[in-house]
């Protein structure tokens, strides 16, 4: 199947996945991960994220305490952080890879077979970088609307919400998901050359003289 938007389809994959690693890595250090607005203390707003813990006074601005201990952190934080540093190191791998087998890249412009080979694991890359990025804000969003509803607390605590990094984590992953999907597909397609488009339109001329040649009486 011949492609003329390759090159617009590579260069959207790419521009996808740069943006969903750029999210992913501001996802990882956001502490907004949950939320939780005290009702006898309006003026406050606790928020804690992978690394620190904060609290926004409407006063006083943000307050930030750094977690002490790694293996004191809930179990879906202390995952969440390994999957996080796995998606956006092989988010820049992905780039990396990927950067290397574009068609507008004229190095190695004469190895086609290794700039697909590149395009295809640098995709495979970042459709693993998003769903490592999707699956910690998932869980962490599933135990806080486990923990909302959970009839074995009192209505008069207060419970946490969710927080505007994992809505930025979803469309992290989502970008990333995208944007190695476009570069997949370019993968199957050939693109049409100005080279060969050349010397097939030659071609046809000399096939159109000769058969008029030969029908001259």
């Amino acid at each position: 199947m011949a492609l003329v938007y390759r090159p617009m389809m590579q260069l959207s994959g790419i521009l996808f996945s740069l943006l969903g690693w750029v999210l992913s890595c501001l996802t990882t250090y956001l502490p907004q991960w949950k939320n939780l607005n005290l009702e006898l203390n309006e003026l406050e707003i606790w928020t804690m994220g992978l690394w620190q813990a904060c609290v926004v006074q409407e006063e006083g601005g943000m307050q930030c305490k750094d977690f002490d201990s790694f293996l004191a952190l809930p179990p879906e934080l202390r995952i969440s952080r390994i999957l996080m540093f796995f998606s956006n190191g092989s988010g820049l791998l992905g780039l990396l890879l990927s950067g290397f087998g574009l068609d507008c890249l004229k190095i190695g412009e004469r190895q086609q077979e290794q700039k697909k080979r590149l395009l295809l694991f640098g995709g495979m890359l970042f459709w693993i970088s998003g769903i490592t990025a999707i699956v910690p804000v998932s869980w962490v969003a599933h135990s806080t609307v486990q923990e909302f509803w959970d009839e074995n607390i009192p209505d008069i605590v207060p419970r946490w919400d969710f927080g505007e990094a994992l809505f930025v984590g979803w469309l992290a992953g989502f970008c990333l998901i995208l944007g190695g999907s476009l570069l997949n597909c370019t993968i199957c397609s050939t693109e049409v050359h100005p080279t060969s488009v050349h010397y097939a339109v030659a071609e046809q001329q000399d096939r159109c003289q000769h058969l008029e040649t030969e029908t001259r009486p």
